[in-house]
């Protein structure tokens, strides 16, 4: 079999299962809508919880930075792309945290893969929740350590998983708000039973750093834990892109010599890093947002509940509606799309077969009105 043959196959196999993915242009005007093919739609499939994309103070702040510091780093952190705005904001974002360091990647995905990959090493065990992030999942199966997987969000299966170790160590991963289920993780009791048998909890935060927490600080300081390893991102709730890690002095010293990522790749650009400034100060004082995207949660799961729909259990800014078959899902989504609202069908394999949905995601930007045009939306989609 040729490269060429490889490939025709591979795509016609994702296109006869219906999980062929396509990217679409599209154009934001603000948060809530979104704009395709000349025609506007209200947008549920954004992971902006706060809508500060388009927040005045954080745009204002990044052309600032772009004027005085350059659209670019200009090369590693490690050679001359480390600059002022990168050591205020690991600063400002440790202290907020309540860690010693903050180390900044390019994307969470980035900061995900470097970190599994700098610090476990062959006699190392990873137990990852089954459900854990595709960049955590990936990492930890190219990665010499033994990964295994328990089953979602259940401390009981983690803790049949530990025995003995021979002379290595374990990471347990898991999300602190689930990307697709929109569910949170028992984050208490992972890490005590983590803590008993001497291993570290990594926490993936990117879905609830900025929206759950005092001041927005997360799904950790909401549960009152504190694991060893904390990602959070600023592709949602802060509205930029981008990730940190938190962690001890040392194990920043130490990703600092061995992370490749922060190593080989281009640092974020100091503009960014000065932006990120003012949307972590908009993320603080951003409590009358959350109260508003609460709002709108409650009114979302209210009319769902009220609809009969197949709504998951979420108290968070995610809400799937599961489906089950990737066609079905796909009409749905379409039916809506009809209809004015643009919302996403996930199917495998980013989910698992048979648990295709419509992951609808809201924002403070929200207004009633929109909520209520997507639940009419979907009462009549449902019924075609």
């Amino acid at each position: 079999m040729g490269w060429q043959q490889r490939i025709s196959l591979a795509l016609a196999e994702r296109r006869e299962k219906q999980q062929f993915r396509q990217r679409r242009v599209s154009q934001h005007d603000d948060v809530r809508t979104l704009c395709v093919n000349d025609r506007r739609y209200l947008n549920f499939s954004a992971n902006d919880y706060l809508g500060l994309s388009r927040d005045r103070n954080v745009i204002a702040a990044w052309q600032q930075g772009a004027e005085r510091y350059g659209v670019g780093a200009g090369g590693s952190g490690h050679v001359t792309g480390y600059g002022a705005p990168h050591q205020a904001f690991e600063q400002q974002l440790a202290d907020w945290l309540g860690y010693p360091r903050a180390l900044l990647f390019i994307s969470g995905f980035a900061a995900n893969q470097a970190i599994i990959a700098a610090m476990l090493q062959k006699n190392d065990r990873i137990f990852a929740d089954r459900l854990a992030h595709a960049s955590l999942l990936e990492a930890a199966s190219l990665s010499p350590a033994t990964l295994r997987r328990f089953a979602h969000n259940q401390p009981e299966a983690l803790a049949k998983l530990f025995s003995p170790a021979d002379g290595g160590e374990t990471l347990v991963v898991t999300e602190g708000v689930f990307s697709m289920d929109g569910d949170s993780a028992p984050l208490q009791e992972l890490h005590q039973l983590t803590a008993l048998h001497n291993g570290w909890l990594l926490v993936d935060d990117a879905h609830g750093i900025g929206v759950t927490g005092e001041q927005g600080r997360g799904s950790c300081w909401q549960q009152n834990v504190r694991p060893e390893l904390l990602i959070v991102t600023f592709g949602k709730a802060f509205g930029l892109s981008g990730a940190a890690v938190l962690c001890s002095e040392e194990t920043a010293d130490y990703l600092l010599q061995f992370a490749r990522h922060l190593i080989y790749s281009t640092a974020m650009p100091p503009a960014q890093a000065f932006a990120l400034q003012t949307a972590l100060r908009a993320v603080r004082q951003g409590d009358d947002l959350r109260a508003r995207l609460q709002k709108n949660i409650r009114l979302f799961r209210e009319g769902a509940a009220a609809g009969g729909l197949a709504i998951l259990p979420s108290s968070t800014a995610i809400q799937p509606l599961l489906v089950g078959e990737e066609q079905a899902a796909l009409r749905l989504a379409e039916r809506l799309r009809e209809r004015g609202c643009w919302v996403t069908a996930i199917r495998p394999p980013t989910v698992p077969p048979g648990t295709a949905r419509l992951r609808i995601t809201l924002s403070a930007a929200h207004q009633e009105e929109d909520i209520q045009r997507l639940l009419e939306a979907l009462h009549d989609a449902n019924g075609q």
